[in-house]
């Protein structure tokens, strides 16, 4: 790209990178539609990858039967409510309004969102540089209570960045009158990390301004690494100074149309972004750092203006014709800065970006102490059975997406960052094996789905929240048809379309195997008391009864029991970590095993955990886990299915009989044989590589059990219930004749 007049090298590298965002935006024009299609026929909850959708739905703690409620609703929002959920307003927070303004159902939110974007708002600036050839602009935000991000393109090198300041309150007040801008030197001999690729600066601020005032009192924006925090179709936020312009707010205006590995591209009918300002969620989380616009080009490649003239640096991004924003991925630029080899101050104020968002310090007489308050309240504290979407405070509280990333902060000031393996089903059709990195992070199980980041005893408080949400799915049920034939069946017959069930038998079980992989498009974490207990369990008279001993419970006795359970564990694990403040991973998954044993939930794995070491997506699979006491969980232990030709010496309580070589129930043996037969299917080569586990010998029982216990409408329901949220289907109960047909030799390792 050229240009017949002299342009200063600030302004031939943003020439460069427009070219390489077009470059991009281009060569990407047909996955975009494709989404766009999905989007307009399905709902923006269809439009992304299956894994980033769920952790999605996961950081707002929200369970995807909830999501699917929504949807089947009208679109008008009830008068008494605001909600199209027919619910009472005591019975659902700000996440049933904000998961509906996601799916675009509804455009309520709560108000706190304006006090959280306000206060996002005051860590943002605007960048002056100036230079011999003359003077120009770029938006900038604090990201930690020491440093401000801008782009590469704005703030080149630390003399650039030495003769750079950033000016906060450059803006209108309430009465319309400018405020008095306040000012702050940068300081890049003391901090300065920039990359040309993703094209990020970080530098160091002043702790006093040119007047004297405080640069604590503007605060910052956290930023977390984690998935979760947007995805295709969701409108986004940018805060800015455009063109050098006082700061303005892109809200909602921007649709994220195309996520690629480092950038995202969003666009709206309105305005570019400006270079260098933070791009946020509904939630007030910073989800890219925007630093491009995609240009209209003529037939030479050069961009052009609104006037559809050659588009010059001279005439400011404000006069660019453009197509989309382009902006990097706030996860590509921490893991970009976590890489770099730093020592002394830079490597302490760089290890301060990544703890604010686990250590927030508001700032003391800050202006705003009353909203900053109300916000982390808003932010930090769950409503009842979600986060919902109130506001993130730029100095609160990161969110954690269940099954994920649990961060705990005990009265000693220890925090842990917890990860949790999520292997995907490849080709092969064998798991992933890897387990999570250790350094900062230790391997923790998910039994708290909506844990968070939590400070002291509130532990209670994460189960009451958790509970509330069961609460609510149960509620969501009994307002369903149990379980509707006619429209099962054309589920199942669509479903199986692409099945030939004449094929031979080896042929058959890989086509079942790739169908039940291609359609497990949500893979919902391990927290039966969301999912199995209120609706996905229920028999026909909707009661649980335990799929060993046939023993009858009430939904909401079950929740309420794994509600305590969880918050027991949660409690012991924080006792052991204020005991043990040096344990090692080894320890700390230790302690987590003792703790589920010793407090178990009425949650039976027809294929035991140990067998797959506690995985996902095997560990939530929806098909194989049944309502079940915790009694008879522990008498069946993690010992593979037999039948006992006789009593011989088998122990026979109530459960079930059981020696050391097998164990057969007392009840629902058809059941827990086509569940069985389910997960060997789904995740072939992955039991029974060990004698412990399922041996191939003992594949005859389970089919003596499918043929001797037929479907029951109960596993009927099970299996749509399952299919709606999962995706995927269990064809030994769709189709039970096929269960003799299909050559089950090349599922075990």
């Amino acid at each position: 790209m050229t240009t017949a007049e002299y342009v200063s090298e600030a302004e031939k590298d943003y020439l460069a990178q427009l070219e390489r965002a077009g470059n991009r935006f281009e060569s990407r024009a047909a996955q975009r539609e494709k989404t766009r299609r999905t989007i307009e026929r399905r709902g923006v909850l269809y439009a992304d990858e299956p894994d980033r959708i769920k952790k999605r739905l996961a950081r707002l703690n929200a369970d995807w039967s909830l999501a699917t409620s929504i949807e089947r609703l009208p679109t008008e929002p009830l008068a008494s409510t605001g909600s199209t959920l027919p619910l009472t307003p005591e019975s659902f927070g700000t996440d049933v309004l904000g998961l509906e303004r996601l799916m675009g159902r509804n455009n309520l939110i709560g108000v706190a969102f304006l006090e959280g974007g306000h206060l996002a708002a005051r860590s943002i600036g605007r960048v002056t540089v100036r230079a011999p050839a003359g003077v120009h602009h770029g938006t900038g935000f604090m990201v930690s209570p020491s440093l401000l991000m801008t782009n590469n393109h704005v703030l080149r090198s630390p003399e650039e960045a030495g003769r750079a300041v950033i000016s906060f309150n450059f803006q209108a007040g309430l009465d319309g009158v400018p405020l008095v801008p306040v000012t702050f030197a940068l300081e890049p001999q003391r901090f300065f990390e920039t990359d040309r690729d993703l094209d990020f600066t970080v530098v160091a601020v002043a702790d006093v301004s040119q007047r004297g005032e405080r640069l604590a009192d503007f605060n910052w924006l956290p930023l977390d690494g984690t998935q979760g925090k947007v995805i295709l179709g969701e409108f986004v936020n940018i805060i800015q100074h455009p063109n050098g312009e006082p700061k303005q707010l892109a809200l909602r205006e921007n649709q994220i149309i195309d996520l690629l590995d480092r950038f995202a591209h969003y666009e709206t009918d309105t305005a570019p972004g400006s270079s260098g300002s933070p791009v946020f969620n509904d939630q007030w989380e910073v989800v890219a750092l925007h630093h491009s616009a995609v240009p209209k080009t003529d037939g030479d490649g050069r961009p052009l203006a609104l006037d559809g003239t050659v588009w010059r640096p001279g005439m400011g991004e404000h006069r660019l014709a453009w197509k989309a924003n382009e902006g990097v991925r706030i996860s590509r630029v921490l893991q970009a800065l976590s890489r770099r080899t730093l020592t002394g101050d830079a490597a302490r104020l760089r290890d301060e970006l990544f703890q604010s968002a686990d250590t927030p310090r508001p700032a003391e007489g800050a202006p705003h102490t009353t909203a900053a308050a109300t916000a982390a309240s808003a932010g930090a504290a769950r409503p009842p059975a979600a986060d919902g979407f109130a506001p993130s405070p730029p100095n609160g509280l990161a969110r954690s997406a269940p099954g994920a990333v649990v961060g705990l902060t005990v009265p000693l000031r220890i925090t842990v960052g917890v990860s949790l393996p999520t292997p995907e089903q490849p080709a092969g059709g064998q798991p992933g094996a890897g387990m999570p990195s250790i350094g900062a992070a230790v391997v923790l199980p998910s039994p708290f789905p909506s844990a968070g980041r939590m400070d002291g005893d509130s532990a209670a408080g994460a189960a009451e929240r958790d509970l509330q949400a069961a609460l609510r799915n149960l509620r969501l049920g009994e307002r369903r048809a149990y379980y509707d034939r006619n429209a099962d069946r054309a589920a199942r017959d669509a479903y199986y379309a692409s099945v030939d069930d004449r094929a031979d038998g080896d042929a058959l079980r890989r086509a079942l195997t790739e169908l039940l992989r291609e359609t497990h498009e949500r893979r919902p974490s391990y927290a039966p008391s969301r999912l199995v207990y209120p609706w996905v369990d229920l028999h026909p008279d909707r009661l649980l009864r335990s799929v060993y001993s046939g023993k009858t419970f009430t939904a909401e006795e079950l929740i309420r029991a794994d509600a305590t359970a969880g918050a027991a564990r949660l409690k012991g694990l924080q006792e052991f970590l204020l005991r043990e403040s040096t344990a090692g991973s080894a320890e700390l998954a230790a302690e987590l095993d003792a703790l589920e044993a010793s407090l178990p939930f009425n949650c039976e794995h027809v294929v035991p955990q140990s067998w797959f070491a506690k995985r996902e997506p095997m560990r939530g699979d929806l098909h194989h886990l049944f309502a079940c006491e915790p009694k008879c969980n522990s008498f069946r232990g993690n010992i593979p299915y037999t039948d006992f030709p006789g009593f011989g010496e088998a122990v026979r309580p109530e459960c079930g009989m059981r020696e050391k070589t097998g164990f057969e129930p007392e009840h629902s043996r058809g059941a827990v044989a086509r569940a069985t037969l389910y997960f060997l299917l789904r995740y072939p080569k992955t039991v029974g590589d060990t004698p412990q586990e399922f041996p191939e010998e003992r594949l005859p029982v389970l089919l003596d059990w499918h043929d001797s216990e037929p479907v029951t409408e109960y596993e009927s329901h099970r299996n749509a219930a399952i299919a709606e949220i999962q995706g995927n289907r269990n064809p030994l109960i769709d189709h039970p004749d096929w269960a003799r047909s299909i050559d089950f030799s090349g599922v075990w390792p």
